[in-house]
């Protein structure tokens, strides 16, 4: 099913607030295990990636690059899924029946939005919000490349990119095991954790 959902690296620290940003990486997690108040929930995830053009780190071996903030997801369109919520407020519009039937979360990478930014208590990074461009604002060139990774469709050198710790998630997952072959169709789960619109102005 590769990255259709239906009905990957240490990041720098980033200060809270509202940044213009572009997606540059879709990481596919497959079908992953979690256990939540002695609940074990099972769901098809997703790493989304967002580069920060105008916020580039000052020091150390990343220097002069953009900052890069990322955010799981159920690879789901359930109406209460976080996924949905954010592709939502980011297209500016609601996804019609039809989008609902299956939507390749693939057609988000390179498109433009802004990110609301927090910290934890512990300091963490966490992408409270995605949402659509104010209008006439312009997003800056994008400067990584942009980066698919679906397990379905499994390509080592991309997989030999991700970090340590992203190809662990990974290698947890039921698809893992049959690398290439068909995944399992969980698009229908349900993520418990987490003015009139021109067509023509939506990003994807």
């Amino acid at each position: 099913m590769g990255l259709v959902a239906s009905s990957t690296g240490t990041f720098k620290s980033v200060a809270p607030g509202t940044y213009p940003a572009r997606c540059i990486k879709l990481i596919d997690l497959g079908t992953q295990e979690s256990d939540y108040n002695g609940k074990v929930n099972v769901a098809h995830k997703v790493l989304v990636v967002w580069e920060l053009p105008t916020e580039l780190i000052i020091d150390g071996d990343c220097a002069g690059q953009p900052y890069a903030v990322a955010k799981f997801y159920t690879l789901s369109l359930n109406e209460k899924a976080n996924l949905r919520k954010d592709l939502e407020t980011w297209r500016g519009k609601a996804f019609t029946k039809e989008e609902e039937k299956g939507f390749d979360i693939r057609n988000i990478l390179g498109a433009p939005c802004m990110v609301s930014i927090i910290h934890s208590e512990t300091g963490k990074t966490k992408v409270n919000g995605v949402m659509a461009l104010p209008k006439g604002m312009t997003v800056p060139t994008q400067i990584n490349p942009s980066v698919v990774f679906v397990i379905d469709e499994w390509d080592e050198d991309v997989f030999d990119s991700l970090s340590d710790g992203i190809k662990d998630i990974i290698k947890e997952s039921e698809e893992y095991r049959f690398k290439g072959e068909a995944t399992i169709d969980r698009s229908n789960e349900y993520d418990e954790h987490n003015p009139p619109f021109d067509d023509s102005d939506i990003p994807f």
